[in-house]
């Protein structure tokens, strides 16, 4: 028989080549139990790096486009918007929706289901989340019109009778103790995510000036933040209910005198406390139009998601990108988890914010140089940094 294949003696366990090669199984035993956690910190090294590298919200908020505006808002979504990259399309709805949920919410002269159906489908192709926006709680009116949700159910005012042609106030607020307005609210809010085939709606309740009110025969003698918290989680456990994400803006949760922000980018009328009331599964929209302040990092830490969001300041619009990238590069991995990206806002409807953009872009009009403090201009200077970054 060959001595290379002759069995080798039996080992001795106290020899001193027993211990070595005792040793040398127990460290691939060692060794090989390592390796799944190994390879787990390589997988979360990869993952951190790509959320450090690309922000998961690169998003325009608009308000919905008319019934005759939606060819022209198919093919923007479809073209500029899926060349600028933006991910995530906001449209302010409120009432301008030909609902049937609620007869009395009908709207010929509005975009119905089929229509926001077509928008959905030019971002569902366009990889861009649609996400409606309808006003909660304040902005039930604007200047002297009153919204549709008074105009049909004035019983739902927080100030019934009060502030006639909304002489001396901002904006109306709805009660939002009053016991059949959830009922109707919830319909239109389910009837409207269902046209849009969505995962999220955002409810708004910025710049909520009325709460509490003395003559509110419920409210009255409430504590603000606490009502407001209250309101947030019903619309967050409705929607939740509906396997639905909640956006909302997040200057109510803000101290305006404690930051020295003011009472219009932050609460001086009792709703700060809500913050720590409020459920922390909401994605906060963190507006600011002038300056850059520390609220994403703020809002970060108490929990939430965030999203930053400009208007036509591109300076401000490129602070704001710098905060979150700072947030997601620096930060822990929860931090960097809750900095979701940038929101560029728009309030002067669609076809206007349309033929800006179209008019920035047109080198003769602009010599190739977008303004710098116009809402398309901010958009194009925001997203074109927003590129540069993911290159």
């Amino acid at each position: 028989m060959d001595s290379d294949l002759s069995p080798e003696p039996p080992l001795r366990i106290d020899s001193p080549r027993p211990r070595r090669l005792l040793c040398e199984q127990t460290r691939m035993r060692i060794h090989s139990s390592l390796l799944p956690l190994v390879l787990g910190l390589a997988a979360l090294s990869t993952t951190l790096h790509a959320a450090a590298a690309g922000l998961p919200v690169r998003g325009l908020c608009l308000m919905a486009p008319s019934k005759k505006d939606l060819p022209a808002a198919i093919e923007f979504i479809r073209g500029p918007l899926r060349r600028e990259k933006v991910n995530t399309l906001v449209l302010e709805f409120d009432y301008g929706f030909n609902f049937h949920s609620r007869p009395e919410f009908a709207n010929d002269g509005a975009l119905d289901k089929e229509g926001v159906r077509q928008l959905a489908r030019a971002c569902r192709d366009s990889r861009i989340e649609l996400i409606p926006m309808l006003n909660c709680l304040g902005h039930q009116s604007w200047a002297a019109q009153t919204g549709r949700l008074l105009q049909i159910h004035p019983e739902f005012d927080e100030t019934v009778g009060k502030f006639p042609g909304n002489s001396g106030i901002y904006c109306r607020s709805y009660c939002p103790l009053h016991p059949g307005l959830h009922a109707v609210l919830f319909d239109l809010i389910d009837e409207l995510a269902d046209a849009c085939a969505t995962r999220t709606v955002h409810v708004g309740m910025d710049e909520v000036f009325i709460l509490a009110d003395p003559d509110c025969p419920r409210c009255h003698g409430r504590d603000p933040a606490e009502l407001f918290a209250g309101e947030v989680k019903i619309l967050r456990d409705h929607l939740h209910r509906k396997g639905l994400k909640m956006w909302m803006w997040g200057d109510r949760f803000i101290d305006g005198r404690a930051t020295h922000l003011g009472k219009w980018e932050a609460s001086e009328n009792g709703t700060a406390r809500a913050i720590d009331l409020a459920p922390k599964d909401v994605v906060i929209c963190d507006w600011h139009y002038d300056d850059s302040p520390g609220t994403p990092e703020f809002f970060v830490k108490k929990g939430f998601k965030v999203v930053e969001c400009p208007w036509r300041k591109t300076n401000v619009a490129i602070q704001e990108l710098a905060r979150v990238d700072s947030i997601r590069e620096q930060g822990g991995f929860f931090a960097r988890r809750r900095a979701l990206g940038v929101m560029q806002t728009s309030w002067n409807g669609f076809r206007p914010f349309l033929n800006d953009y179209n008019k920035a872009l047109t080198p003769g009009n602009t010599g190739g140089n977008p303004p710098k403090d116009s809402e398309a201009g901010c958009f194009i200077n925001l997203f074109k940094a927003v590129r540069a970054e993911n290159k």
